[in-house]
């Protein structure tokens, strides 16, 4: 029977972030021997809050060295903890700190490693995962012989485990750490203020815009302070996140008006992020198959576009309003504002 490891960090409060419920519900599925490990600059919190999670045992890494994401620290404390645990199977949630450190950690343990995993099953003994290729066009079913294997699983893609807190024994792991190991420091944090955030993973509503926004209008000319104003209006009475159409992002290469908030960052499509927000709407996007690829798990789906032949009318958008985008989102913003 497998040994299954879920391996997660905690957060600044010392709590679990919803990836790692997630990916501790995948664990739970699989059905074999569950150990929970934990990192962080003190975990006790984070193991009380899934004390009824049914783990077998729960082991510790903690202390200030391993209170802020460092490759050394981190994939230290994450091979310490494998060991300690004798996991056949290792479960984390792909964030940045564990997707910077999770192969390097499978490399020296012998094992092998698979990320942007997007499910994780378990059948007559046999454990495979999903993942998607060919930039999401053909998803695969995988499994591996090699022990351990170590398994980065996407947010989303599973329902976070919920349950009583109560009081969990925490083994304690002891790293030993040289003065190498802690050469990498952080010196700070740079975020937007809340209210000018537009990059939201967990909103239920995502936003796309297209390279029609800075397009010549019916009147002749281009208004782009107006659709700049028109989006973050919207962004800030919804909450929603904010993705972009490549077509947009590519503009500011050549020399063309561009929405200043925008960048690669926001990108949607074959070579973007893929969403997984409850629902979307695209706007001025002309809705070919390099952008819709990448709602393939936006569950529903609704398109503003002038074009009444475009893509998204292909079957590709649950509901296409044949519209000007500008007055559309004027009349949202103003019936939002409005308490409507």
């Amino acid at each position: 029977m497998e040994t299954i490891l879920i391996l997660a960090h905690t957060e600044t409060d010392g709590s679990l972030a919803k990836p790692a419920l997630e990916a501790l519900s995948a664990a739970k599925a699989l059905g074999g021997a569950l150990v929970v490990g934990l990192v962080g600059e003190n975990v006790q919190a984070a193991a009380n809050c899934i004390a009824s999670c049914g783990a077998a045992k729960f082991l510790g890494v903690s202390g200030a060295d391993f209170s802020q994401a460092r490759y050394a620290t981190d994939a230290a404390a994450a091979e310490a903890i494998c060991k300690a645990a004798g996991a056949t199977i290792v479960i984390a949630p792909a964030t940045s700190r564990w997707n910077r450190v999770l192969a390097g950690v499978a490399h020296r343990l012998g094992g092998r490693t698979d990320t942007h995993v997007t499910a994780v099953s378990a059948a007559n003994g046999v454990v495979s995962i999903n993942r998607w290729y060919y930039r999401q066009r053909m998803e695969a079913v995988l499994q591996r012989a090699q022990r351990p294997w170590v398994i980065a699983l996407e947010a989303g893609c599973c329902e976070a485990w919920k349950g009583a807190a109560g009081s969990a024994s925490v083994e304690v792991v002891t790293v030993n750490l040289t003065d190498a190991c802690k050469r990498t420091t952080v010196t700070g944090i740079r975020a937007p203020a809340a209210d000018q955030q537009t990059i939201r993973p967990d909103a239920n509503l995502l936003f796309v815009a297209g390279a029609g926004w800075t397009k010549t209008q019916p009147d002749g000319k281009a208004h782009t302070p107006e659709a700049e104003k028109l989006i973050l209006d919207f962004l800030r009475l919804t909450k929603a996140s904010l993705g972009s159409s490549k077509s947009l992002v590519d503009l500011s290469g050549e020399g063309q008006a561009v929405l200043s908030f925008m960048s690669h960052l926001h990108q949607i499509g074959q070579t973007g992020s893929t969403p997984r927000h409850l629902k979307g709407l695209s706007t001025c996007c002309h809705g070919e198959e390099p952008h819709t690829v990448g709602w393939r798990f936006v569950n529903e789906r609704r398109a503003i576009d002038l074009n009444p032949n475009c893509g998204w009318a292909r079957g590709k958008a649950d509901v296409l309003y044949v519209a000007d985008a500008f007055a559309v989102m004027a009349k949202v913003n103003e019936l939002i504002a409005a308490g409507k």
